[in-house]
C-alpha cells in the first residue's frame, strides 16, 4: 500500500511539476511577471517570496501550478510584464512549453530506462508476457505466463504464427488451447477489431533485454516518443473512422496502472511515467478549449488575422472547455469502474492432465 501511494504521488507530482515548469520558465525567459509558483495544492505548508513570486510547497503533491500576471484580460492593467500584454508568439511559446516538458522527460525516462536495461526484444515463444484490461483474453481468464498451443486447432509454434492465425479473424470466435502449469485448457474467444483493421484478443509477448550503446539509446528514446505518439492518433482516429466507443483511462484507471507497475519493477514504472508523460503533453496539445492547444489556436488566430483577444471570447472558449473536459472526466472514470467490476469468466471447453511418461 504504502509503495503504490509513493510510486503515484510520484508519477503524478513530477508529470504535472516538471508541465508547470515549463510554463514558468519560458514566463522568465520572456519577462512574464509570475506572481505564484506551487508544488502541489491545497493548503500551503511552506512559502517564501524571492523578487515578484512566492514560491509555496502545499499539502497534495500532485503537480503544481503557475499564475503569471494578468492572465485574465479582465484583470490586465496594462503593464508589460503581464501576460497578455506580451505578444500573441510570446504567448504560445509559454503555452506550449509544458507539452515540450513532457516530451523532454519522456525522452530522457526513455533513453535512461533503454540504456540501462537494454533493448527491448519480443520473444518468439508463444507465451503471453502481458495482458491488455478489458480485451477479450482477459475477460476469458487467460494471464500472463500461459504458453498458447493452439488457434482453431492450428499448432502456434511461435509467436508470429500464433499472431497471424488470431489477425485473420476480425470480430469472430476462435478456440485457443492454452497450457499453465501442469493444466491444458481450451476456450472460446471472440476477437476484437483493432485499430490497423485486424483481429486481436489483448495479448504481447515478452520481452529479452540486450545492452546498447548511448548513441542508439538516444534514437531509440526519440523513437518511442514518436511511436507512441503516433500510436494515440492512429488509434483515435480509428476509433472516430469505425465508430467505436475510444478506450481511454482516468485518475482511477491509472492510479491502478501505476501501482501495478510499482510492484512490478523500477524499469517498468519508470517506463510507464513516460508513457504517461507522452499522453499528457500530446492530450494538452490537442485543439480543446483550456488546454494548451486550445489557447495555442487562439493565438495563432490572433496573429494571423491581427484582432486582439477579448475578454467576452475567453469566457466562452474556457465554458466550453471545462463542459467538454468534465465529459471525458466522467467517460474516463466509468470506463475505469467498468474495468473493475467482476468479470464473468468464460467457461474452458475441455481440460485435460499432462500426459504421464512411463
Amino acid at each position: 500500500m504504502i509503495l503504490s501511494i509513493a510510486a503515484v504521488l510520484f508519477t503524478f507530482g513530477l508529470v504535472i511539476f516538471l508541465h508547470e515548469f515549463g510554463h514558468f520558465l519560458v514566463c522568465k525567459l520572456t519577462g512574464i511577471r509570475v506572481e505564484a509558483f506551487s508544488f502541489g495544492f491545497g493548503p500551503e505548508l511552506f512559502g517564501r517570496v524571492k523578487g515578484d513570486t512566492r514560491y509555496s510547497l502545499r499539502a497534495v503533491p500532485l503537480g503544481g501550478y503557475v499564475k503569471p500576471a494578468g492572465e485574465e484580460l479582465e484583470e490586465g492593467t496594462g503593464q508589460p510584464y503581464e501576460y497578455f500584454a506580451k505578444p500573441w508568439h510570446t504567448r504560445l511559446g509559454v503555452v506550449l512549453a509544458g507539452p515540450f516538458m513532457n516530451y523532454l522527460l519522456a525522452f530522457t525516462i526513455f533513453t535512461g530506462v533503454i540504456l540501462i536495461v537494454g533493448e527491448p526484444v519480443p520473444s518468439t515463444s508463444p507465451v503471453i508476457g502481458e495482458i491488455s484490461q478489458g480485451y477479450p483474453a482477459d475477460a476469458a481468464g487467460l494471464k500472463a505466463g500461459d504458453r498458447i498451443l493452439s488457434v482453431d486447432g492450428v499448432p502456434a509454434s511461435d509467436w508470429p504464427r500464433m499472431a497471424e492465425l488470431i489477425h485473420k479473424k476480425i470480430n469472430a470466435p476462435i478456440t485457443v488451447e492454452y497450457q499453465r502449469a501442469a493444466e491444458k485448457t481450451r476456450v472460446e474467444i471472440v476477437t476484437k477489431k483493432g485499430p490497423e483493421g485486424q483481429g486481436l484478443i489483448g495479448v504481447a509477448p515478452g520481452m529479452n533485454y540486450r545492452y546498447i550503446g548511448v548513441r542508439k539509446a538516444v534514437k531509440m528514446g526519440a523513437y518511442q516518443c514518436y511511436f507512441w505518439t503516433k500510436y494515440t492518433v492512429t488509434t483515435l482516429a480509428g476509433n472516430i473512422r469505425h465508430h467505436q466507443k475510444p478506450d481511454i483511462s482516468g485518475p482511477i484507471g491509472i492510479v491502478n496502472i501505476v501501482s501495478k507497475a510499482a510492484h512490478s519493477g523500477m524499469s517498468d514504472l519508470f517506463f510507464l511515467i513516460a508513457l504517461i508523460s507522452v499522453a499528457v503533453g500530446f492530450f494538452n496539445l490537442l485543439p480543446i478549449p483550456l488546454l494548451d492547444g486550445g489557447h495555442a489556436v487562439l493565438f495563432i488566430f490572433e496573429g494571423i488575422f491581427r484582432r486582439k483577444l477579448t475578454a467576452r471570447v475567453m469566457g466562452w472558449v474556457n465554458s466550453a472547455g471545462i463542459a467538454f473536459l468534465v465529459g471525458i472526466l466522467i467517460f474516463a472514470t466509468y470506463n475505469d469502474i467498468v474495468r473493475l467490476l467482476p468479470k464473468k469468466a468464460a467457461a474452458p471447453a475441455r481440460t485435460e492432465a499432462p500426459a504421464q511418461g512411463k
